[in-house]
């Protein structure tokens, strides 16, 4: 059992982690590297282990990882397709495409080049490929926890149900992304409202772009009071250009009329994460839920907040990155 020992700690600190703040990007990887150690604990008893669960643990630890590799280029390489026949060929569209190509490749690269004879050229793709499982690593971890993090609910009385915005289209009609958020926001308010205590405001946030007739909040108060919303139990935030002031300032408004408030944060899924570890930052009190995206919006948008994170952790990461590819090399030129 001493095996497990170092899962069975992370998982411990993943929990007080957790208990903390469900909003820390820590979570993600303390719960990562738990999982790691589990899957080694695992390898290390399987001698031990009678026929056929010894056979059981290696194909769920060691096959599984394999083929799902294989299936998820092919699964990211077709919805690439699907984003550019529906959304257009900007390079936001294409990240899920350059991910299941670039898994493909990775693997053609290891292949190719592995037992050829050259130890530079094995050190330089081993390198790499430890490269490429640092960053995967983290991507798996916000992945997973992302995924946990969008289950919770929301728990007691909330003063308030804040909508992030999202652009308009033809700069003044609301979006379908955004009416899926203002959906579930109604549907967060009803809940609390058939709860029998204080009703929550509704706090839409978000300004006027550059290419926008009137502000997102405008745009969203409108489409909310079209539909039977009431307009005295809606407020707006119109200052915010970013996913950070919608968060800053929305929280000003809700200080400056209660300083002990609470509230829930809506945004889409797989926005959800991000927004709650920036809403961590900018001092809200609440958590953040998520409304339904469509299926095959979802992955390319999820690269794009992973691609986020990272980059907001850049020291950090960077420097790990900086490190290994030192390391490498340093090998390189050692096996020469």
């Amino acid at each position: 059992m001493f095996a497990f020992v170092p899962a069975a700690l992370l998982f411990l600190l993943f929990c007080v982690s957790v208990r903390e703040d469900r909003r820390r990007f820590r979570n993600a990887v303390l719960l990562g590297l738990t999982l790691i150690c589990a899957s080694i604990g695992v390898l290390l008893r399987i001698p031990e282990l009678p026929s056929p669960l010894d056979a059981l643990a290696v194909l769920v630890v060691l096959t599984v990882p394999t083929v799902g590799t294989l299936v998820l280029a092919g699964y990211l390489i077709r919805n690439g397709l699907t984003m550019v026949r529906k959304e257009g060929r900007r390079p936001t569209n294409l990240l899920s495409m350059a991910a299941g190509l670039g898994i493909l490749a990775l693997i053609a690269l290891v292949l190719g080049v592995a037992g050829r004879g050259s130890r530079v050229a094995d050190t330089l793709v081993a390198g790499l490929v430890l490269l490429v499982g640092y960053v995967s690593f983290l991507f798996l971890c916000f992945l997973v926890y992302a995924f946990l993090y969008a289950r919770i609910t929301v728990r007691g009385d909330v003063d308030y149900v804040v909508v992030l915005g999202s652009g308009l289209i033809c700069g003044e009609r609301v979006s379908p992304l955004l009416a899926s958020r203002l959906e579930k926001g109604r549907q967060i308010h009803a809940a609390q409202a058939a709860r029998g205590g204080r009703v929550p405001l509704l706090l839409v946030s978000g300004g006027q772009g550059t290419d926008e007739k009137l502000s997102e909040a405008r745009a969203m108060a409108d489409w909310l009071i079209a539909r039977g919303f009431p307009e005295d139990g809606i407020r707006l935030e119109d200052r915010s250009r970013t996913t950070r002031e919608n968060l800053a300032f929305s929280r000003t408004i809700m200080a400056e009329a209660d300083p002990g408030y609470r509230c829930v944060v809506v945004t889409n899924n797989f926005h959800a994460f991000r927004a709650a570890m920036t809403a961590r930052r900018a001092g809200v009190n609440g958590q953040v839920l998520g409304s339904p995206t469509a299926t095959y919006f979802w992955p390319s948008a999820t690269l794009r907040e992973f691609v986020a994170v990272f980059w907001e952790h850049r020291t950090v990461n960077l420097g790990i990155c900086a490190a290994i590819a030192a390391l490498t090399a340093a090998a390189a030129v050692a096996a020469m």
